[in-house]
């Protein structure tokens, strides 16, 4: 997760205006409201029709959409408490720290796993039900959470044996520099981003280019299906600005130090809200299926508003 990972979104050198202060966060909240809403309302459709719980293709989209919403949920709760509190418990800390990172490092294996399923429905479609059963989609999905534990749970391990009790008793800013301090922790964080984000970029292209090759021979659907493609393309790139934002936050602010609380901000909102405000978006909303399922569950709340402010009238007659 990325606030809190990485870079501090609200430590400054100047304290910023308690009006200021306010109105970040205002638009912050109002924005995780707005994002999770829209996908509480992807969630719900999902699981009120079996045609989606039984594709592994809707699956492996709700899967990112609900992995979204805790890391949206954590980014924004790490966000608000360094405003409030400015510091918090290690022990606290930590375990808010381990639930990002598992989400964060899931996103884009996630989108891995949805490249690999889209090839294999249109390169070998007679396969396809057969080899992406929902048994097997579940079992990938825990496949990426065990992928997305294994960098962070030796980091775990390496503080629990090299530092002091008072330390977990201790408060501090919550960011992944300041928990897992250690050099070799450090680096080791580099390398393993540089692994996954490099694997997951290969599987990406690998996938396109034979999709790209069957779309000559198969037409719209391999086309469509190479569009998704492209569209898991930008969302990576959108994870990627994750692990270069603290960097891109360091230039500027070195080259504008007086718009630094600025800078942070909008950082902020690039790295943690954009992401998630996107894929819903993209994915669902694209879904020339899923869009019409949802659209017939929005009027079906629509109506039954309607005919329930229609009876209030009448109910309290009798009353």
């Amino acid at each position: 997760m990325n606030v809190s990972i990485y870079s501090n979104v609200t430590q400054t050198t100047g304290r910023e205006s308690y009006t200021t202060a306010v109105a970040k966060n205002v638009i912050i909240v109002a924005l995780y409201f707005s994002i999770n809403y829209i996908n509480g309302t992807l969630v719900h459709t999902f699981f009120k029709h079996e045609i989606f719980t039984e594709n592994p293709r809707y699956i492996l989209f709700i899967h990112m959409v609900l992995n979204d919403m805790i890391q949206l949920t954590i980014a924004v709760l790490l966000n608000i408490i360094s405003y409030i509190f400015f510091t918090i418990n290690v022990s606290l800390c930590c375990f808010l720290l381990m639930i990002a990172i598992f989400t964060t490092l899931n996103t884009p294996l996630n989108l891995a796993g949805m490249a690999v399923e889209r090839y294999i429905a249109i390169c070998n479609p007679l396969r396809h039900t057969q080899i992406c059963t929902v048994r097997r989609t579940y079992f990938l999905i825990g496949l990426i959470w065990v992928f997305g534990a294994i960098p962070i749970l030796p980091d775990l391990f390496v503080l629990l044996a090299t530092e002091p009790l008072s330390f977990f008793h201790s408060k501090i800013y919550c960011s992944r520099d300041s928990v897992f301090r250690h050099r070799y922790l450090v680096e080791k964080k580099n390398v393993s981003h540089l692994v996954y984000l490099s694997l997951v970029w290969l599987t990406l292209f690998y996938t396109y280019f034979k999709i790209m090759f069957a779309a000559k021979a198969t037409g719209a659907d391999a086309r469509k299906a190479r569009n998704t493609i492209l569209l898991h393309g930008l969302q990576l790139v959108l994870c990627m600005f994750t692990y270069i934002g603290p960097q891109l936050e360091g230039l500027f602010i070195s080259l504008f130090p007086f718009l630094q609380n600025d800078f942070r901000f909008a950082t902020y909102l690039f790295v943690h809200i954009l992401p998630r405000f996107i894929s819903p978006i993209v994915y669902g909303l694209r879904d020339r299926m899923f869009c019409e399922y949802l659209k017939k569950h929005l009027l079906y709340l629509a109506h039954k508003e309607r005919d329930k402010r229609k009876t209030q009238p009448i109910q309290s007659i009798y009353q």
